[in-house]
């Protein structure tokens, strides 16, 4: 008796949101490829989308950084997936940072219908300010997975994707020639010695 109810849960949709975020390089991507593979080999139904300007490795696929890849359909808009999730048991979102404020309503839809929704996204921008709709998502989760990067400069745990090239643009999708994973302090200090190097260089007239 004991094993039947505890098939029955098995087999009993719960609905929950599952939120990934942390800074570039930090594994954000691998972590959700893998959760969703290991929903489809268990016979789940899953759906992944990404937004649509999100073109870096490819404009269908979700790919991390080490290049595993698992298909999605990009998206311009978070209520797209309310369409298109139907009769589905895992939703994965990826660089969810990227779409609108809207997708906390609709996370919470999802799951409020049975839905496992399992999100990843930069939590902070390049100047660490909080991004999109992430830190919404992440108040409203019922599991929040925070993975860090390695510092660049010390080795120690990253939590901030420094810019490397000037550009003011909140959104600027780039890799290693754009980015750099730094801890607090590194990025503290490389602000100070950035600011330096601008009072140092004489004005363009």
């Amino acid at each position: 008796m004991i094993a039947m109810d505890n098939l029955n849960g098995e087999r009993r949709r719960q609905g929950r949101i599952e939120v990934i975020c942390g800074s570039m390089f930090s594994g954000k991507t691998e972590e959700l490829i893998r959760r969703l593979k290991r929903a489809k080999f268990a016979k789940q139904r899953v759906e992944i989308f990404k937004p649509s300007i999100d073109t870096r490795y490819s404009e269908e696929d979700v790919v991390s950084h080490d290049q595993n890849a698992i298909r999605s359909t990009p998206i311009d808009s978070s209520g797209n997936i309310l369409l298109l999730a139907s009769n589905i048991d895992v939703v994965g979102i990826d660089e969810a940072q990227f779409l609108d404020e809207g997708l906390t309503e609709v996370c919470n839809q999802l799951a409020n219908n049975g839905v496992r929704v399992i999100i990843a996204g930069l939590d902070m921008d390049f100047k660490g300010v909080p991004f999109g709709p992430i830190p919404a998502l992440c108040a409203i989760a019922d599991e929040v997975t925070k993975v860090h990067a390695i510092c660049v400069k010390c080795g120690a745990l990253a939590n901030i994707s420094h810019r490397l090239v000037a550009n003011e643009h909140r959104v600027l999708l780039g890799e290693q020639e754009e980015y750099e994973p730094l801890c607090r302090d590194c990025y503290q200090k490389t602000l100070q010695i950035e600011s330096d190097q601008q009072e140092a260089t004489p004005a363009n007239k």
